[in-house]
């Protein structure tokens, strides 16, 4: 796959130097639904979700210090927004949580490390739960919706 227009460099480096996968809609099933523990990083523009750039640093950190291995996949706005809903991500940057597909929960936004990784630990060490309702994401405040 190659690189969407516009990827911060950080998001690059994720991909290049940590392994990550960066996931379009024709990988992004496959990925997700493989065995083991993923983690899917949504993504958005770092101008309007600054903290875009904090998680995609701090992902790779987490991955080496996590109770449990986990692979990691990058999904580009489109694909993030597309799939905000199945997930019940309501703010960005998230980070999905899947166990061989199944969802294992959600941790948004930034957090101090401590909180960051006793969330994921618990994430990982807990057993997979039903999708949560569908919900529609919220424009931020001041954004435009008109055309």
């Amino acid at each position: 796959m190659t690189v969407p227009a516009r990827e911060p460099p950080l998001v690059t480096r994720l991909v290049d130097r940590h392994g990550a996968t960066r996931l379009d809609k024709a990988g992004f099933d496959a990925f997700a639904s493989a065995p083991g523990e993923a983690a899917l990083f949504f993504t958005e523009d770092p101008v309007r979700f600054r903290e875009v750039l904090d998680v995609a640093v701090i992902v790779p950190e987490l991955a080496a210090a996590a109770s449990r291995a986990f692979r990691i996949g990058v999904l580009p706005p489109p694909l993030a927004n597309a799939k905000a809903s199945t997930y019940g991500v309501r703010r960005w940057p998230a980070l999905v949580f899947l166990r061989g597909g199944e969802w294992l929960g959600n941790v948004e936004g930034l957090r101090d490390w401590g909180e960051y990784l006793a969330t994921v630990n618990a994430l990982l060490e807990g057993e997979p739960r039903p999708l949560p309702a569908r919900v529609i994401p919220v424009a931020a405040a001041g954004a435009s919706t008109c055309a």
